[in-house]
């Protein structure tokens, strides 16, 4: 059975709306303490609620532009 790892694609929307961490904090009502693990990739749980703010403050409707699940390619 091949290992599977949750990725958040965080950096890459801030880099893409141009804002930094705490901005897409602010507009999302989530703490830099709670976005700051996932955009560094050392948390992988993400709260739904979270979630739903983000793709709200970033006006996103497909999760898939937010969190994938891939092949975890180091323990392959």
């Amino acid at each position: 059975m091949k290992v599977k790892k949750i990725v958040i694609y965080i950096n890459e929307l801030i880099e893409q709306e141009n804002i930094s961490l705490r901005e897409l904090g602010r507009q999302a009502d989530v703490q830099i303490s709670a976005l700051s693990p996932l955009a560094s990739g050392k948390k992988q749980r993400i709260d739904l609620g979270h979630l739903k703010r983000i793709a709200e403050a970033l006006d996103i409707n497909d999760m898939n532009e937010i969190i994938s699940i891939e092949d975890d390619e180091e323990d392959a």
